[in-house]
């Protein structure tokens, strides 16, 4: 009943781009001041904030305002999978201020 219509591809592609979105705000955090552009720099101080909070510091992340590829979206399925995902303790979900961040 959790799985829906998912297949095994549809997962394993969510998979894949959620760890580019936690590769990419790694990327963001661990970058120099210097070499940001204004955008980048304040999406970087947010993540820099998200990432000292207790039940994130040492774990890949990205927040759900990331989700935007196009395997995994924030219709039906993308929350499916999220659940499914979820629920078999691959990713966790906690909330840093007002934004909802998937741990990995």
């Amino acid at each position: 009943y959790m799985k829906q219509r998912l297949t095994l591809d549809k997962v394993n592609a969510a998979i894949v781009d959620m760890a580019t979105y936690a590769v990419t705000n790694a990327q963001l955090i661990a970058a120099p001041r210097k070499k940001l552009t204004e955008n980048d720099l304040d999406k970087a101080l947010e993540l820099r904030d998200i990432a000292m909070a207790d039940s994130v510091r040492g774990k890949h992340f990205f927040i759900e305002t990331d989700i935007r590829g196009p395997n995994l979206k924030l219709d039906n399925t993308g929350r499916a999978l999220l659940t499914v995902l979820r629920h078999l303790g691959r990713i966790s979900e906690t909330r840093v201020g007002h934004h909802r961040v998937i741990t990995l």
